[in-house]
């Protein structure tokens, strides 16, 4: 009798273990620690190239090009197993992690059909209970892709329910057309492609849709020196945690799970990736280089700077999309998600052989953990010995842009984030002026406008406000006095007017550093302060209206990029009007 007790046990332990084993929660499939992972045993990748444009007869012309998703296997550690991802690609033998670096010329179209190749089901947990893009038939992945920073028309933008599932079998009510068009007619600059499917972009750009997208002007930029060609990189950093089978982890039970089964405020990972290797290395010459850092994490903020450079520092160039009029010098470079640092390292200063490019910033940012020893590294540099012929400079001037001119907006509106929580003081979701995104449309500028917006973050993180098509220069930050007695009333009313802001926007002012004075698209709005923006719908380089219909269907948004908080529903429709 005890034989066949202990033997029906057995059986009971082994049935559980195969259920687990299914869903990833094994021991031999459990999460696996950093330590495991050696770091500095990879080389940088240097990502693909893919031209938006072709030469004929010598001179540039518009390109079609036709990029796909694809599900595969990516390596992002020697020691770890290959890992499921989504990756774009023109091929799925040649789609990355990140996708492949498109080079755009200014004033020549590329046009780019985006293919969904995903399978049915999705290979994260996702989250029904949020507003998410879910097909009729409950099949496909739904995508589609938003470029960053560009300034293009509504029905190439990416609209969160524009998406669309494998061969266009089913996509989102704004959906429009499968091919998008981006004319590239604004300023040179560094911009990133990402998926930005309603409630599923957090998952589809942590399995690894997401690249760079740079429009080059030759004309303007070859006479200012930089670096380039094989001196210049793009570095796509994220974090991400991963099982000892190598798949991605994330967490698949929420904060509150009665409400939201899956859905968390922020997801962090150990494992600091950079072109789709964790902790690279990258061999450089005694020289300059020009690095395009784009931080595509979902909620986690970078502090870069060297921890034993001796003294190495950046020359910060550019942030977002365009160029600063001036170089500053700086020592640390704070980017939350989805902001870009244009940077030069000079690395023939160095009195080392090897440097560490280091993160100290807490998460969640500001109030959170401070980092460990894995989330405290990001890559190594290891410098050749002797010395380079280095004909590159980094010029007094770079590019001036008309500086924004605040008596000329036409006008001034009051944009609250508010986060809410559950009995257990878990967070459930996070509005921008109280509204769910489905709400009608409250902002309406007129194209070709200038318009001043005053940020009010009524909650307890930096939030990074992301406008599309709209480019905007920070003015200033002013701390809220009595902030538990405003957020009262503006909880109550939501009319920062009526409860008079002016009243308690009467703080310590927060200058806007030197390196983030200039034209930007992402900026980092202070828990319990008021940011002024100033926000212009033209091109920024000629105050020239759009060249295409900008009033058009289904309009563009403005979010938070915190993915996690996007998602849920940090994100309001912009619409404009002539």
């Amino acid at each position: 009798m005890e034989i066949r007790v202990l033997f029906i046990l057995s059986l009971v332990v082994l049935l559980q273990e195969f259920v687990l084993f299914g869903q990833g929660r094994v021991k031999h499939n459990e999460l696996i620690s950093p330590s495991k992972l050696e770091m500095f045993v990879d080389e940088l990748r240097d990502m693909p190239t893919i031209n938006g444009f072709d030469i004929v007869d010598g001179s540039p012309v518009s390109k079609s090009l036709h990029i796909g998703m694809f599900h595969k296997k990516w390596k992002f550690h020697r020691d770890l197993p290959p890992t499921p991802v989504f990756a774009y690609g023109l091929s799925r033998k040649t789609a990355t992690v990140p996708g492949p670096t498109i080079e755009a010329l200014h004033g020549i179209n590329t046009h780019i059909t985006w293919k969904n190749y995903l399978p049915s089901k999705h290979i994260l947990p996702w989250d029904p209970t949020i507003p998410t893009a879910i097909p009729r038939t409950k099949k496909g992945i739904p995508t589609v892709v938003h470029l960053h920073g560009g300034v293009d028309e509504p029905e190439s933008d990416g609209h969160s329910t524009s998406w669309f599932t494998a061969e266009f079998k089913e996509r989102g009510p704004s959906w429009t057309k499968k091919t998008y068009h981006y004319n590239n007619l604004q300023h040179p600059g560094t911009l990133w492609y990402h998926d930005h499917a309603m409630g599923l972009t957090r998952v589809n750009i942590l399995a690894g849709l997401s690249g760079a997208y740079i429009i080059r002007q030759p004309q303007v930029e070859m006479s200012l020196g930089l670096p380039y060609d094989e001196f210049e990189r793009p570095l796509v950093v994220f974090d991400r945690s991963f099982r000892t089978d190598g798949s991605i982890f994330m967490n698949s039970t929420g904060n509150n799970p009665s409400i939201h089964p899956e859905w968390q405020p922020e997801y962090f990972g150990d494992a600091i990736v950079v072109n789709g290797k964790a902790w690279p290395y990258m061999i450089v010459r005694r020289r300059k280089y020009r690095f395009r850092i784009i931080n595509s994490s979902n909620a986690r903020f970078f502090r870069f700077y060297f921890s034993d450079g001796r003294g190495l520092g950046f020359v910060h160039i550019g942030s977002d999309s365009a160029y600063h009029d001036k170089p500053v010098l700086l020592k640390k470079i704070l980017l939350a998600p989805s902001e870009i640092a244009d940077v030069v390292v000079d690395f023939s200063k160095s009195k080392s052989d090897s440097i560490v490019l280091s993160n100290d910033s807490p998460y969640p940012y500001p109030s959170g953990d401070p980092v460990n020893d894995a989330n405290s590294k990001v890559m190594k540099f290891i410098i050749k010995p002797d010395p380079d012929l280095d004909k590159s400079k980094i010029p007094r001037e770079l590019i001036k842009y008309p500086s924004p001119n605040p008596s000329s907006t036409s006008v001034t509106r009051y944009i609250a984030l508010y986060e809410y929580t559950s009995s257990t003081d878990e967070p459930t979701h996070l509005f921008i002026n109280a509204k769910p995104f489905e709400a009608p449309v409250t902002e309406t500028p007129k194209v070709g406008a200038t318009e001043i917006w005053n940020v009010i973050n009524l909650t307890e993180d930096n939030h990074p406000l992301h406008i599309h098509l709209g480019l905007f220069v920070a003015l200033e930050q002013t701390e809220l006095v009595n902030l538990d007695e405003f957020k009262q009333c503006m909880t109550k009313t939501n009319d920062a007017i009526k409860c008079r802001v002016d009243k308690y926007a009467r703080g310590k002012k927060i200058d806007v550093p030197e390196h983030e004075k200039g034209w930007k698209n992402v900026y980092k709005m202070m828990p319990g302060h008021v940011t002024k923006i100033l926000v212009r719908f033209s091109y920024i380089h000629s105050n020239e209206s759009y060249h295409f219909d900008a009033t058009a269907e289904p309009g563009y948004a403005y979010h938070c990029h915190i993915l996690d908080h996007e998602d849920n529903v940090m994100m309001r429709p912009l619409k404009f009007i002539n």
